[in-house]
């Protein structure tokens, strides 16, 4: 049976034989929800490539303890894969980062596209934001990933010019589009973007200025998927053309 993995603010120093404490809200999930106790071998990671493994030492109300049996350090993956998701209705933003995490992305940004029913402002914005790193960061330890994802702040159209233009391949998801994206040629390292429009498709306008950035549009197949899995399609698909997943 595969280990608990749990979050840690930071590695630095650790080394076999020492402890490592875990507090606050991870620590008291871990103790009061999950009943960790004394003994019980688990994985800490820092998201950021490290990862210790060892047996827990001591539990109290917002805190544990782990003596360190062994180290693992692991380089962050190449390419490296951003999704642009553009805002869907209800759980279905917090369905798309779920399984976008677990398939390995290392960058999600929420876009404000013009189609977009969701609308993020002011408060909700912040909530919702909120709710998207939250499921990231639950996914990415469900998924034992050592590299935690990012979620950037929300972007406008004008905001993703820049991201387009700085990939390696970039790529708009979109179903007139005559270009397969089984015919682009993957990048070994760098940086893949991979544009997901909303329900009601990708503006016009936004295809011309995602264009102009650099970005190529594809289609996946005849199927037209919803937005909240066409990202995660299309990142396999890529991904399984890269020694990330050889």
């Amino acid at each position: 049976m595969s280990l608990p993995v749990h979050l840690v603010g930071s590695l630095a120093g650790a080394a076999p034989g020492s402890l490592v404490e875990v507090t606050g809200d991870e620590a008291h999930h871990a103790v009061a929800v999950r009943r960790l106790r004394e003994g019980e071998q688990v994985v800490l990671t820092d998201g950021l490539g490290a990862s210790v493994t060892g047996a827990v030492a001591s539990t109290g109300k917002r805190v544990f303890a782990v003596t360190v049996a062994s180290i693992e350090r692991v380089e962050r993956p190449e390419p490296a894969v951003t999704v642009v998701q553009a805002l869907p209705k209800g759980e279905r933003g917090e369905l798309a980062v779920e399984v976008l995490t677990e398939v390995g992305v290392d960058r999600i940004v929420p876009w404000a596209a013009s189609r977009s029913v969701a609308v993020w402002k002011g408060e909700r914005a912040a909530k919702s934001h909120a709710k998207w790193q939250a499921t990231a960061r639950e996914a990415a330890k469900q998924s034992r990933r050592s590299w935690l994802p990012t979620v950037a702040p929300l972007a406008s159209t004008a905001d993703l010019a820049a991201l387009v233009g700085e990939a390696d391949l970039a790529v708009v998801l979109h179903e007139d589009a005559t270009a397969p994206l089984s015919g682009v040629d993957v990048p070994a390292s760098g940086r893949i973007v991979v544009v997901v429009g909303p329900e009601g498709g990708i503006a016009p306008e936004e295809l011309d200025a995602l264009s102009a950035a650099g970005a190529v549009p594809v289609r996946l197949g005849a199927e037209v998927l919803r937005t909240s899995t066409a990202g995660v399609v299309a990142v396999a698909a890529l991904l399984a053309r890269t020694s990330r997943w050889a």
